[in-house]
């Protein structure tokens, strides 16, 4: 992951879960004698100093047992145990035997194994180790790649040379078993996340450039020990600005940020903004990069040399977001980025989950029609939150005006007391008071004329006025009240149907 890696062979879209930065590290092995196995999770590929010797022979940067001396050549095989620095799905393997050329292992296996129970460097007392690389040839003084097809969580890995020999660095790629933990993080309150961190689960999927050092870096748990173990990119000499776009571990709302220019001192950026989206699953990489839904979440602000910047009060939206891009104007270092927060489930997700009195219950939250709840519970489960609103929409258009009338029975009158209608409307009256956030502060002449204005609309219609009022204020929602209250009958209530369907998508995506 660090700098020095630069040129090496990676799997695109991976981390290295053996990383010595991410916190993964040796716990046990069959002989060292010449090279220590702490050398094989390293960063970089190691170096080779042609001059340096220890009292028992050559100094190796990597890991390297003694000759095997058996009656059989391969009767005997050293090995190396190993604990991720996070547990999750291996789909890469690299032993690399980067200046092993007379002594490196002609043949090599990986067992894993997975035992959350062996803590720190406790080495696992289970012996149900699965084989996920079979004995498989080496070569010399090379990166030797090798795919992995293995869907269950690992925390170990056993590496199996035949019969002895050196191996400078072994990585372990794959994909962090998503996991929100409470961040022990410069920046963080209580009860947040780090909802980006590699360890649990985070990824950078994309950067406009990495020339110095690889985007991944800025998801470490750890500070940066120099500028290589940041992400730089390289000068700019043409117009615009340099980005990076993150998968977060998990589907999350946002309560601060930290960006972190420790040792970029004449290369740190001018100016950083960040933004998030909310993506549906399986998005490619290409349409997060074009797309235009992306929101701000942080405003182009001012950074520093070599420096932590916090920021809260200056984010101007939560989410939930599934992805960040951070933007560095016009390009730069920063070592390390943290997004605190909570994690957020989707609406398909919880009402995929629930049991059928739970997901009634829920839906008659969103919207009060019983015809509209039965309709759309008939449709789960939801493959996507796509498929979700899409049920919603359709069993909505075929709502009979007695359907629709029903729905609109589970509204306060926009502007009035809540405190008295929270009884009479207490299934939605917490999502209300939420929607209604702009009648909240106004003056008692507006509050005055929107209850008028109500009643005069409810005599002639007979009901209450609808309108989807999140993000207005009173005096809009009087203003767009006196405009609908001409309106034919038949106008007026396709008006206020599709108000409705507005209200419940909202309340569809507070689950």
């Amino acid at each position: 992951m660090s700098g020095s890696d630069q040129g090496a062979a990676v799997f695109t879209g991976l981390i290295d879960l053996l990383a010595e930065e991410l916190g993964g590290c040796a716990l046990a092995t069959s002989d060292d004698f010449f090279a220590g196995m702490e050398n094989l999770v390293k960063p970089g590929r190691g170096v080779f100093l042609p001059d340096e010797y220890t009292e028992r022979g050559k100094w190796m940067d990597g890991w390297e047992s003694r000759r095997k001396r058996v009656p059989s050549l391969f009767a005997g095989h050293d090995w190396c145990v190993l604990k991720l620095g996070a547990p999750g799905r291996i789909r890469g393997l690299d032993i690399d035997t980067n200046h092993f050329l007379g002594n490196h292992p002609p043949y090599a296996s990986v067992e894993v194994l997975c035992d959350e129970t062996a803590t720190g460097l406790e080495v696992p007392s289970r012996d149900d180790w699965v084989e996920v690389l079979p004995q498989s040839p080496l070569r010399a003084g090379s990166q030797n790649l090798f795919t992995v097809h293995h869907d269950q969580v690992v925390t170990h890995v056993r590496l199996n040379i035949f019969p002895d020999g050196g191996v400078a660095r072994f990585r372990v790629y794959g994909e962090v078993e998503p996991r929100l933990v409470q961040a022990d993080a410069f920046g963080a309150k209580q009860g947040e996340a780090d909802l980006i961190a590699a360890g649990n689960g985070g990824v950078a999927l994309a950067a406009s450039d990495s020339f110095f050092s690889p985007m991944n870096n800025l998801l470490l748990p750890q500070p940066a020990k120099n500028m290589g173990s940041g992400w730089e990119s390289r000068r700019r000499r043409v117009p615009g600005h340099d980005w990076v776009i993150i998968r977060m571990a998990k589907r999350g709302e946002v309560a601060g940020c930290v960006v972190n220019t420790n040792h970029f001192k004449g290369n740190f950026p001018d100016r950083v903004s960040i933004e998030g989206i909310d993506a549906p699953p399986g998005v490619r990489i290409t349409e997060l990069i074009t797309s235009g839904d992306w929101q701000e979440l942080l405003p182009a602000s001012p950074c520093r040399a070599s420096e932590r910047l916090i920021f809260r009060d200056e984010l101007t939206s939560q989410g939930p977001f599934t992805h960040v891009r951070m933007n560095i104007f016009p390009d730069g270092g920063v070592s390390r980025l943290r997004i605190f927060g909570k994690g957020v489930e989707r609406a398909s997700e919880r009402l995929n989950a629930m049991t059928e009195e739970e997901a009634k219950e829920a839906l008659t939250r969103c919207c009060g029609a019983s015809s509209w709840v039965t309709g759309v519970l008939a449709r789960r489960p939801f493959q996507s939150e796509t498929a979700l609103y899409s049920a919603a929409r359709d069993v909505w258009k075929t709502m009979t005006r007695e359907d629709i009338l029903e729905a609109f029975t589970h509204h306060p009158r926009i502007g009035a007391d809540k405190a008295k209608l929270r009884a009479k409307f207490a299934s939605t009256a917490d999502m209300a008071e939420d929607e209604q956030a702009g009648a909240r502060g106004a003056s008692e002449v507006v509050l005055d004329a929107l209850h008028h204005a109500n009643v005069a609309y409810e005599k002639k219609f007979g009901y209450i006025f609808i309108v989807c009022a999140r993000g207005k204020t009173a005096d809009q929602m009087l203003t767009i009240l006196s405009a609908r209250i001409d309106n034919p009958e038949d106008i007026e209530l396709a008006i206020a149907a599709g108000e409705q369907m507005k209200i419940t998508e909202l309340r569809l995506r507070k689950l």
